[in-house]
């Protein structure tokens, strides 16, 4: 009798510790599911739409599925509608990594403190330039030739295709404000060349050479659209994270992206997405860009 009721005991007892073990299990699972970077709570990483979106967001899903393997975490990309979307997304903390424009990062890390964690190298560089293109049968051969015709830039944020062409034009002595007939902002640096090659527009400003990036479709590229004048160099692009992410988070995805373009499989997604041959961590390559922001009169803390 002893025996049985000893035994009822025990089995109430192992089924409680059952039960413990089992909720403790639930809850630890629980836990992990809300941490930033589990599959339930993904890093949000948003891409700027420099070339074709639709290229950009296949290319970002695939860094991204390459990278959780290569680093446990989980992500979830997307690509902005512009430049200023991806900054003011990182500032409100609803994006965690982005992949901004020169320009852009500068103004991110001064207004909400983004943090650079990797520079874009392309061909063994962690610099560029832009470039001011026009139509070739437009009659523009130099700078001056500008007056009174119209002109695409890409986007306000961006570096190359905006602030550095301008800043240009300003130390020739040519206001943009009243130096053309019209001034756009047409989104893209693809766009600019492809306005110049349809003669929606006598010129515009792109990285150097965008051309390439359309040839594909319109090989007549190169023989329509003609380069007038370079800027100087620009720090290339970078990845940044948001203020306050996690130290151990941005090691990982430092590490991880760093990891990915040494790949031969990681190295052709970068490339296709936004040329990168290669990525690196630096920061004071950013000083021309804010020195220009100056000469512009823009206020970068606000």
């Amino acid at each position: 009798m002893k025996e049985l009721f000893l035994g009822k005991i025990l089995s109430k007892f192992s089924l409680l510790v059952l039960f413990l073990v089992v909720g403790l299990i639930y809850l630890v699972d629980l836990s992990n599911a809300n941490e930033l970077g589990s599959r339930e709570n993904p890093l949000r990483m948003m891409f700027v739409p420099s070339g074709d979106s639709q290229v950009i967001l296949k290319g970002g899903e695939e860094i991204a599925w390459r990278l959780e393997k290569a680093t446990g975490l989980h992500f979830k990309t997307s690509v902005a509608t512009n430049y200023a979307a991806v900054i003011e997304a990182m500032g409100a903390g609803k994006v965690d990594i982005g992949w901004l424009a020169t320009f852009s990062y500068v103004l991110a890390h001064e207004k909400y403190g983004v943090e650079l964690i990797l520079i874009v190298i392309r061909f063994d560089s962690p610099f560029y330039r832009g470039q001011i293109m026009a139509g070739a049968d437009t009659g523009i051969n130099n700078l001056a030739d500008f007056k009174d015709k119209t002109f695409a830039f890409v986007d306000p944020a961006s570096t190359s295709g905006h602030l550095y062409p301008k800043s240009l034009l300003l130390s020739k002595g040519f206001d943009p404000k009243v130096f053309f007939k019209r001034a756009v902002f047409v989104g893209s640096h693809n766009a600019v060349v492809l306005s110049i090659l349809k003669g929606e527009v006598d010129g515009g400003a792109s990285y150097d050479d965008a051309r390439a990036t359309v040839a594909k479709n319109f090989p007549e590229v190169f023989g329509k659209v003609k380069i007038i004048s370079y800027t100087q160099n620009i720090p290339n692009d970078v990845v940044a994270v948001r203020k306050n992410l996690n130290p151990t988070l941005k090691q990982k995805i430092s590490e991880g992206l760093k990891y990915l373009a040494k790949t031969p499989e990681g190295s052709k997604v970068l490339k296709k997405v936004y040329g990168i041959s290669g990525l690196a961590d630096l920061d004071a390559f950013f000083d021309p860009v804010r020195e220009a922001g100056k000469l512009l009169g823009l206020d970068l803390g606000h």
